[in-house]
């Protein structure tokens, strides 16, 4: 989507790893979630002083309130949907995702984050769009950008054929 609206694109975890030299389960296991969150509330600040920026946010992030707090009303906030089998077998090969609850399997974790937080995900995003409905990258993305050049052009001002 960045390259297609020819905006900077940035990750929020990628973020903390080029801020901390390390990867996302190394700042957990050393230093705790609560210097990822940190870590994580303070790049969140900056991403507010950009303009037309696409920013992938961590999973966790809106689950805080001080992000929501910093990061409403800064741009729109979609939230990628897919079944939970799905994002087992997407998440499935990352080794280094850090479990939110502990001794948990990866497939419990998500599961309990999803069913504990879903409301907050869906309150704090203006759209909700399914990734698992096999489509490509690029269908998704026409789609998406069809969805904002419809219902936010006078916001984001769009140029996007």
């Amino acid at each position: 989507m960045a390259s297609r609206l020819a905006w900077p694109f940035d990750d929020l975890d990628a973020g903390i790893e080029r801020e901390t030299g390390k990867s996302i389960g190394a700042v957990v296991a050393e230093e705790g979630w609560e210097r990822y969150r940190l870590l994580e509330y303070q790049i969140c600040k900056r991403y507010t002083q950009m303009e037309h920026a696409v920013i992938g946010l961590g999973g966790g992030t809106p689950r805080y309130e001080w992000n929501r707090d910093i990061l409403k009303g800064t741009g729109i906030v979609i939230l990628l949907l897919a079944d939970l089998p799905v994002l087992f077998e997407r998440v499935r090969n990352t080794r280094d995702r850090p479990r939110v609850n502990t001794k948990t399997s990866m497939e419990q974790d998500l599961t309990q984050i999803w069913e504990v937080h879903r409301d907050v995900y869906s309150n704090f995003s203006q759209i909700q769009y399914r990734t698992d409905q096999g489509k490509s990258v690029s269908e998704e993305v026409d789609e998406l950008l069809a969805i904002l050049k419809k219902d936010y052009l006078d916001i984001l001002h769009l140029n996007c054929e």
